[in-house]
């Protein structure tokens, strides 16, 4: 038999996410946004539940690659654009969209050669400070594209630093709008965050949403709101089982460094999954688990294969009992008790993203293609 980990990827919930972005912005295109591997999920199970985008979203022209082998014909956008003047080559090989955030960029679109013009996205740097043009030099970047031969369409981008905080996005959309209000070209501005917060505005929505970690079935704005709220389904579950059972007395430690100290006599069960699958060894005791789909906590430090979870108040917890460590878990009597990847990700101090892109290699991954379980 082998160990008993294993994360399961729900392609209904994908599906059912994507849908949830058209319905926050109607009327505008959906990037589905793919990149560190489908946030973790793996870029080539994802597809299946995500293939009714309008477009593919990422980072590396090896991504965008797979993506034409698994027969994508649609849009696919570079979200930072070239890194070398020689991926411009891949770029009219492969039919890539993407970004111009920096003059360099540009240097490089004038000096190639090719015979079918770039589509690209111009990005502005409203208060991100990551990438971008300044608002003040965002137009002759502007006039400098729209002169060159090697460029077909351009569109109009930014990032939104606080979608998903109090502060909101109302500044950064009155620098965007100030410096390319009066621009041709299809906008794209909102993330996951002003997908389901603000894209019910026709100016915010813009042309294109950019939707990312909502499509796997995480809330950006954790703890204000969960997925529920926002009507999202996990798309990964993370589970295990119960491989050893310990029964403590008072006084007695678990784990490495005796970190947790038994105060009355309990009994513990050890869980495969540990730091070398990705499971955060900082977890602290009494981050939430599901053992048969009833809540409990972690004790002692997570070690490299396995963790330790209270169960002295589940009776019936043996060995091969279910372990949700995050997702759904199978059936316990009439309903499926869920636990957000985003709840475990706030115990220990991180966000769901985080996690779910930190799954081991070494990890199995079954894809299920029905409802779970």
């Amino acid at each position: 038999m082998p160990r008993p980990l294993e994360a399961l990827i729900h392609l209904d919930a994908l599906h059912h996410n994507l849908q949830r972005a058209r319905e926050c912005a109607p009327d505008a295109s959906v990037w589905a946004v793919v990149k560190a591997n489908g946030y973790g999920h793996g870029l080539q199970r994802v597809y299946e539940g995500l293939r009714a985008a309008d477009g593919f979203a990422l980072l590396d022209i090896a991504e965008a690659q797979k993506l034409r082998e698994l027969d994508w014909r649609g849009p696919i956008l570079l979200l930072e654009g070239v890194f070398d003047a020689r991926d411009l080559e891949w770029c009219s090989r492969l039919g890539l969209w993407h970004v111009v955030h920096c003059d360099e960029q540009i240097d490089w679109l004038a000096a190639h050669k090719t015979e079918w013009p770039h589509r690209v996205f111009l990005k502005m740097n409203t208060g991100m400070n990551r990438l971008g043009f300044k608002p003040h030099a965002f137009r002759s970047a502007w006039a400098r594209l729209s002169a060159l031969t090697q460029v077909d369409e351009i569109s109009l981008m930014t990032h939104f630093s606080d979608a998903d905080s109090p502060r909101g996005i109302a500044h950064q959309l009155a620098v965007f709008q100030q410096h390319a209000g009066d621009l041709s070209g299809e906008r794209s501005l909102c993330n996951s965050a002003g997908t389901l917060r603000y894209a019910s505005d026709p100016a915010v929505r813009g042309d294109w949403v950019r939707p990312g970690v909502m499509l796997y079935g995480a809330a950006p704005d954790y703890p204000e709101h969960d997925a529920t709220h926002w009507g999202l389904k996990p798309a990964m579950t993370l589970q295990s089982k119960i491989i050893g059972i310990q029964h403590l007395e008072a006084g007695d430690t678990v784990g490495y460094g005796s970190r947790f100290k038994a105060d009355k006599p309990m009994r513990i069960g050890a869980v495969a999954c540990g730091y070398a699958d990705g499971y955060p060894r900082h977890a602290p005791d009494g981050t939430p688990v599901l053992v048969d789909g009833q809540r409990t906590g972690l004790v002692g430090r997570v070690s490299m294969d396995m963790m330790c979870v209270d169960l002295s108040h589940l009776p019936e917890a043996q060995m091969g009992s279910t372990v949700t460590l995050w997702g759904i878990a199978p059936h316990h009597g009439d309903h499926a008790a869920q636990l957000s990847i985003d709840e475990v990700a706030h115990h220990c101090g991180t966000i769901g993203y985080e996690l779910m892109c930190a799954v081991s290699p070494r990890v199995p991954v079954q894809v299920l293609n029905h409802p779970y379980p």
